[in-house]
């Protein structure tokens, strides 16, 4: 293929497609190396969600970019089912972290070893919670629904938003407030997950724990508050159509696409670090090599 006859569009297009394969490729060989060293199925189920979550947003995002302006209910139907599965990467990660240090996620049992360390609440959230708190079942539960409460408002927001778009009923003013209330979800969902984070590092800490969240939050909310940021900018038109090649009616949109595309590739190699199979391969390993020496 001769690169040189494209234009500036299908050049768009063919990165594209090729940062979402390259993504597709190495998140399947992570998930397929999992699958080769299943030897715990709680923990690696959970992980495989989390993997598989960098080729749900590639694919759609490259879905996006063949198609903005035609194709809208098929569009609406996948936009549905990536914004649930990010309620439940959300969970699955949550019940991964319980499942770390061995608690139940089905109660709010706090070990005595752990029990009464120090959390302090930052701004603004030290508005509405003590500026110093201890950890206790009642903490632990409240950093829990904080949490918890992302996984249901996002599926939530997303059915209602698809619904009145559907009905015909959608002015800028709804959109924009589904934006904030979705974004407020964010915001707690994230300091929560940074406060978990921060009061069981040292339990974690076999785990790279930082790169684990690293990945949640750049995948599931970072994202988001680009396509935010991009929004405004075209709502206030720092960027327009004709100051790019992309074809859109949403150039904010198409933009958004293109980037997640990319950043894709990124957090599908990065993930072979954060959720590398080291961790469940040994007794494999140690069987493999038994059985080598016996034959």
């Amino acid at each position: 293929m001769d690169l040189s006859n494209l234009n500036r569009e299908e050049l768009t297009l063919l990165g594209s497609g090729a940062c979402t394969m390259l993504a597709l490729h190495f998140s399947s060989q992570l998930a397929s190396q999992h699958l080769y060293y299943w030897k715990n199925p709680k923990e690696q189920s959970a992980i495989l969600m989390i993997i598989l979550m960098v080729p749900v947003y590639a694919v759609y995002s490259f879905v996006g970019v063949l198609d903005l302006k035609g194709a809208k209910p098929f569009l609406m139907v996948l936009t549905l089912i990536k914004e649930c599965y990010e309620a439940l990467v959300v969970a699955k990660f949550l019940g991964l972290l319980f499942g770390y240090m061995n608690l139940d996620i089905n109660n709010n049992i706090v070990p005595d070893e752990v029990k009464g360390r120090e959390i302090r609440h930052a701004f603004p959230v030290s508005l509405f919670q003590r500026r110093t708190a201890h950890l206790n079942h009642q903490t632990l539960k409240l950093l829990k629904y904080q949490i918890w409460q992302f996984v249901v408002t996002r599926p939530m927001c997303s059915l209602l938003m698809i619904g009145l778009q559907l009905l015909g009923v959608y002015p800028r003013w709804v959109s924009w407030t589904f934006t904030i209330i979705i974004s407020i979800s964010i915001f707690m969902a994230v300091y929560s997950l940074l406060v978990f984070y921060h009061v069981f590092a040292k339990e974690l800490k076999p785990y790279k724990p930082l790169a684990k969240f690293s990945c949640i939050i750049g995948v599931v909310f970072f994202g988001y508050w680009q396509g935010v940021l991009l929004d405004i900018l075209e709502e206030s038109g720092v960027i327009k159509s004709h100051h790019f090649w992309l074809d859109a009616e949403h150039v904010g949109e198409a933009i958004q696409n293109v980037l997640i595309c990319v950043e894709m590739v990124g957090f599908s190699v990065f993930q072979q670090y954060a959720f590398h199979f080291e961790r469940y391969s040994g007794d494999v390993q140690t069987m493999l090599q038994k059985g080598k020496r016996n034959e």
